[in-house]
């Protein structure tokens, strides 16, 4: 998965710019922690885990950037589809879906194409699990209980 181990090289000299450290550490943090249940979630799903992967570093790494969460899984599609550009290790089809899934994983409550809801469901394991002690916010209870039933939790 060398062109994971490139993307995420990227996305980690972003984040190194961020000049807050606590909120450097939190957001490499949620990236690399949505990535890594991306995986596994496309992997049980019979979906391409590595693009998965990609999805989840670049999903909310435009809000990183700029510090505004306005619009940021639309506004985070357009800075993905700059980056993988940049890359040059996706064709248009891998960069479509990769794309589609940043615009969308912030529409919880509606579904959409097969690695969409990877991503929407590996940002909810992460927002859920990640901090124990925080109550599931309404909009993603229904997801997780789903994500709970399916993987046996």
């Amino acid at each position: 998965m060398g062109r994971l181990k490139d993307l995420r090289a990227m996305v980690d000299a972003e984040l190194n710019r961020m000049e807050n450290p606590d909120k450097r550490i939190s957001a490499a943090n949620h990236l690399y922690g949505v990535s890594l249940a991306a995986t596994m979630i496309a992997r049980r799903r019979g979906l391409d885990p590595e693009l998965a992967a990609m999805a989840a570093m670049l999903h909310d790494l435009h809000a990183y950037k700029t510090g505004s969460y306005d619009d940021h899984a639309h506004r985070g599609a357009e800075l993905a589809r700059k980056i993988l550009a940049d890359l040059g290790q996706t064709d248009e089809r891998e960069t479509d879906l990769i794309c589609s899934a940043v615009y969308h994983h912030d529409d919880k409550l509606v579904v959409d194409g097969p690695m969409d809801e990877v991503l929407k469901d590996a940002d909810v394991i992460h927002h859920c699990m990640n901090d124990l002690s925080k109550a599931v916010k309404d909009k993603e209870k229904a997801r997780f209980e789903a994500l709970c039933a399916e993987f046996g939790m």
